[in-house]
């Protein structure tokens, strides 16, 4: 695993984060479960690293309902306030009652599209967009099309959807394909 050449974001002495960069990055998810896991990671991340993200994942887990959209819909805002005690995973009150949020947000999502795969992936043409990049410094933060699902995001009551936090979903989920050139994955 360590003789492949990665992309140069990647601490080749963390094996999960290595682990995470060869099998899930960038990688085509039309999984609601997935993607609904992965908008709940992404806006637990904001303002911190993936890394400290990555660490947590399996207290997200266990915390928001082995992330089951319709329970984390359905929590009551005494088992959100008792997140707030939990070392298992980010304890900002505003991350922990956006899932909640989120998760009703992304019911409706379904409902109205048949899934929230078909409504992300249309955004796309429903092919991932695969960047061109020699090295990491060249990869946006944002785009017009994070900048759109963003956008459509929050009028749809969702909130830790910035466009910056959906480009990093873009790139988690495999609606872009960011790894540069030199890497294997490209």
């Amino acid at each position: 695993m360590q003789d492949k050449k990665r992309c140069k974001w990647v601490p080749l002495k963390n094996q999960e984060y290595v682990k995470y960069h060869d099998e899930e990055w960038g990688v085509a998810v039309y999984d609601d479960k997935k993607l609904f896991e992965m908008l709940i990671l992404e806006g637990a991340q904001a303002g911190l690293s993936w890394e400290t993200v990555l660490k947590k994942r399996n207290g997200y887990k266990q915390a928001f309902k082995n992330f089951d959209v319709e329970a984390v819909s359905k929590m009551t805002d005494d088992e959100l306030h008792l997140l707030m005690n939990n070392s298992e995973i980010i304890r900002n009150r505003l991350k922990i009652f956006s899932a909640r949020k989120n998760a009703i947000a992304f019911i409706d999502i379904q409902k109205e599209f048949g899934s929230f795969s078909n409504y992300i992936w249309d955004f796309v043409d429903n092919k991932p967009i695969v960047g061109n990049w020699d090295n990491i410094s060249q990869i946006p933060t944002k785009t017009d099309i994070s900048d759109k699902i963003s956008k459509d995001l929050k009028k749809r009551g969702m909130s830790f959807v910035g466009s910056t936090i959906i480009y990093s979903y873009m790139q988690a989920v495999g609606l872009v394909n960011d790894h540069t050139k030199d890497c294997w994955k490209f």
